[in-house]
């Protein structure tokens, strides 16, 4: 048996965490069709509470630490959500139009700009951790065409405490 990657958020600085809940997911479980790239390609509610006062704004992301390259998978990069939004609904991911004020999505591994949910190739089960992550800054000022390892640099060093749920999905 092949030993699994360690999730990437094992090697950031610790912070403290808060509650992510799904009506669409369950953490530890599999991801349902309808959020899977080839069959449904909606990305999940997802609904968060309990982050510090300090916050003043989020990102949400999913990333697949699986997938066979030497820096895994981004599956949605969302940023810039206000400090006033608890939640997203099923489907919000499919385009800027759906994310509260002047949020907006960044450039995924696909590449879209949007949520592209789980297409791993043939084989083990992926992980597909999705994190709201509380900032300490109303926006990155970052673009939409930022590469997500730059966003990821930023998010790590203006996050005061992060949210997770992990899914796992493999193809048939």
């Amino acid at each position: 048996m092949t030993s699994r990657p360690p999730l990437p958020y094992d090697f950031l600085p610790k912070v403290p965490s808060f509650e992510l809940t799904s009506r669409d997911l369950t953490d530890g479980a599999t991801m349902p069709d309808a959020h899977v790239h080839a069959l449904g390609n909606e990305s999940p509610q997802l609904a968060w509470s309990g982050f510090p006062e300090s916050t003043r704004g989020f990102a949400v992301t999913c990333y697949d630490p699986d997938a066979p390259t030497a820096s895994g998978w981004w599956h949605w990069l969302a940023l810039d959500l206000p400090v006033g939004t608890t939640a997203l609904a099923r489907g919000a991911g499919a385009s800027d139009g759906g994310l509260p004020g002047g949020a907006f999505h960044v450039r995924n591994d696909f590449p879209g700009h949007r949520y592209d949910g789980a297409a791993p190739p043939p084989g083990p089960a992926h992980r597909y951790v999705f994190a709201v992550h509380a900032l300490d800054v109303p926006t990155l000022g970052l673009t939409p065409d930022t590469p997500a390892a730059a966003v990821g640099f930023n998010i790590t060093f203006h996050t005061v405490a992060r949210a997770l749920l992990t899914v796992e999905y493999a193809a048939s």
